[in-house]
């Protein structure tokens, strides 16, 4: 397989040479090749996306946010607003002061509204119901009163209880004050596909989330349980080479590959990424006896890989090519015991060929090639010469 150089920006245009994807892929334990990142950049040349405005009152909100209604994703900051700004806020609804809207995204699988932009606002309202502050900065919680108003505030110092006993009619007003949301649904295509990428260009506060950290944090499920268990499994760590697993869970999105793979190959289309979103969510909510098959499925054939071709036996270049593990992975899974006594010679003769070299290397994500090198890998490693 020859080897790749370092992706080179097309053209000279500062914004062509910023850290984004490439950058996050250098300590990545998968092989850099070119066709692979361009996908992992693709933008989706469609969506028709509804935005449904809704009145929600603040004791509405608080109410669905301890019925498990509302979600904050993963990838979100904690709660890092200060007892003061939080206040404001809720001084904010007693002035009858306009306040930000919320941004939720409607899940049409599980009916939860994750919340896309607001959770400093939505917590603040939850908490002083609640009657306790605490943010992420706090080893303990607080009473929380309402501090930072001004002198001559008759709030100052107030919790809600106080609020109701003193001040009951502005107390029933606040309850009744109404914070406007915008609830985002995708209504074409069919794949709820967008919410990937509305989180992939969201201001994170950090390092810019990739592939299988979005998606961690958006298809929560039994399979993604499940991939996260499986990234530990001995004989995996063996094939990807590295003992600890990948901090941008590189390693974990190849366990995903080979599911969406194994269940759904006739159905690919690219990107990859959206192929392996829509797998995701599709198998989100396995039961748990299809999450032992699968793992059990997953288990064996790393066991069955490093017992027949070693320990990083993807590892071409630099790093595990993607390529050439998914399509080799997939056929040695769906592939009954036993294996061919000269499996080793097979797949050597395999990965020298130039028309799977090809198919491994080069636009590695369309469709044609992905459809090849899996017949490939098929007939190569198993069907008599």
């Amino acid at each position: 397989m020859a080897k790749h150089d370092e992706a080179q920006p097309d053209s000279t245009d500062p914004l062509d040479s910023e850290p984004d994807v490439q950058e996050l892929e250098k300590e990545s334990p998968i092989e850099h090749i070119e066709s692979e990142i361009e996908d992992a950049t693709y933008s989706p040349s469609h969506y028709e996306i509804v935005s449904i405005p809704a009145d929600y009152t603040i004791e509405g909100l608080a109410t669905k946010w301890h019925k498990g209604q509302l979600k904050i994703p993963g990838f979100q900051r904690k709660f890092v607003w200060t007892q003061r700004q939080a206040s404001r806020l809720i001084e904010s609804f007693l002035l009858g002061l306009p306040v930000p809207a919320l941004f939720l995204y409607a899940d049409p699988q599980t009916g939860e509204q994750q919340v896309i932009d607001g959770q400093q606002r939505l917590m603040s309202v939850v908490q002083f119901f609640d009657g306790a502050f605490k943010n992420a900065k706090m080893a303990k919680e607080r009473v929380f009163r309402l501090v930072g108003l001004g002198e001559a505030s008759p709030y100052t110092r107030c919790t809600a209880k106080d609020l109701e006993e003193r001040f009951s009619s502005k107390f029933a007003k606040l309850n009744d004050a109404v914070m406007r949301a915008f609830v985002i649904k995708q209504l074409d295509p069919d794949d709820a596909t967008s919410i990937y990428h509305i989180f992939e260009r969201l201001n994170t506060g950090g390092s810019q989330l990739i592939g299988q950290e979005i998606r961690n944090c958006v298809y929560h499920g039994r399979l993604n349980e499940l991939l996260n268990s499986l990234n530990g499994d001995d004989n995996w760590r063996k094939i990807i080479g590295k003992s600890v697993s990948d901090a941008r869970m590189r390693d974990t999105e190849m366990i995903l590959r080979f599911v969406a793979l194994y269940f759904f190959a006739d159905k690919y289309k690219k990107p990859m990424k959206d192929f392996l979103s829509t797998a995701m969510k599709q198998k989100r909510n396995l039961s748990e006896a299809d999450a032992e098959l699968l793992g059990a499925t997953f288990r064996e054939t790393c066991a069955r890989i490093v017992t027949s071709l070693g320990e990083r036996p993807f590892h071409i270049s630099r790093g595990m090519n993607p390529a050439v593990f998914d399509a080799v992975f997939t056929a040695i899974a769906k592939h009954p015991d036993p294996l061919p006594a000269d499996l080793k010679e097979r797949y050597g003769a395999l990965v020298a060929s130039q028309e799977f070299k090809s198919s491994a290397s080069y636009r590695t994500t369309d469709a044609d090639a992905v459809a090849r090198r899996l017949e490939l890998s098929r007939t190569s490693l198993f069907e008599a010469p």
